[in-house]
């Protein structure tokens, strides 16, 4: 599906009740339309995964996801072969006129994500390379060649071209500095926590049996947590993990004894615990929540 305007992006995104902006739309429009990756940089828990998932939904296309981690490598993130089922179809072939080339053929070859989002077959997918970030260096530098080619060689079998180049989305935390190499070749986003009443509508799109009095509380004070010196800051994730659990214990408002219960879903360290409390039982951190 071709996007045609920016508004009408906004548009799709808000049937898919992703709570978009300007700039957002701005820069999935153009990620699709000059077929170049974006990457989103972002706080953990700002939205930034969704952001692929959601573009998938809009072009109608399949999502393939890349999960980065410590350690990650070609082989892992492309394909291997099938031993097991190899060796199987050796051991069946009566005969023993089994050949090199029929065991290590495409019926044999598991696809890892990038080679999934290469061999793709009909309308092109949205590769989505999620936490860049965490993988290495020499990952990295992999990762740039696959990107500019959109192919990859097998030696058993040749190389395999993408028919159709596939929509990519980087996701990073910033946990470290990203090659300059990398940045070059990608549209960028960063995306920060929303302000208040952005994520005010964020909780009434996703949290809908909240009421207004409880969204606005938990927002609020959210958005003051933010503003304090945490370990480990909530994210807009966390903005609703608390609002769903809320609900599901049909609270109407917060309560200095409900907020201390469920603390756990929106903070994520011992000594975040100790420090929200005291500022709680001290009057430091008021529950009534709003914008600032």
């Amino acid at each position: 599906m071709k996007i045609d305007a920016i508004g009408q992006l906004l548009a799709q995104l808000d049937r898919e009740a992703y709570v978009g902006d300007a700039a957002i739309a701005t820069s999935l429009h153009l990620a699709t339309q000059l077929r170049k990756p974006l990457l989103v940089e972002g706080h953990a828990g700002v939205g930034k995964t969704e952001i692929a998932k959601v573009m998938a939904r809009v072009l109608d296309a399949d999502l393939i996801r890349l999960q980065c981690y410590e350690g990650l490598d070609a082989s892992t993130a492309l394909y291997e072969w099938n031993y097991p089922r190899q060796l199987l179809h050796i051991r069946l072939q009566k005969e023993g006129t089994t050949t090199e080339a029929q065991i290590f053929s495409e019926q044999f070859l598991l696809k890892r994500p990038l080679l999934q989002a290469i061999a793709h077959d009909g309308r092109a997918p949205v590769l989505l390379v999620d936490e860049i970030d965490r993988s290495d260096e020499e990952f990295e530098a992999f990762l740039l060649e696959v990107l500019s080619d959109f192919q990859v060689s097998v030696p058993e079998i040749g190389t395999i071209r993408a028919v159709e180049r596939p929509h990519v989305i980087l996701t990073s935390n910033r946990s470290r500095e990203l090659s300059d190499a990398l940045r070059r070749r990608c549209l960028y986003l960063f995306i920060d926590y929303p302000p208040f009443d952005k994520e005010l509508s964020i909780v009434r799109r996703k949290v809908p049996g909240a009421s207004e009095e409880l969204a606005t509380q938990i927002v609020g004070l959210v958005q003051q947590l933010r503003r304090g010196k945490l370990a480990k800051v909530p994210g807009v994730a966390e903005t609703l993990d608390w609002a769903a659990a809320l609900v599901s214990l049909h609270a109407a408002h917060l309560s200095r004894e409900i907020v201390e219960e469920t603390m756990g879903c929106f903070l994520k360290d011992e000594g975040d615990f100790r420090q929200v409390k005291a500022e709680i039982e001290s009057g430091r951190l008021p529950l009534a929540g709003g914008a600032a």
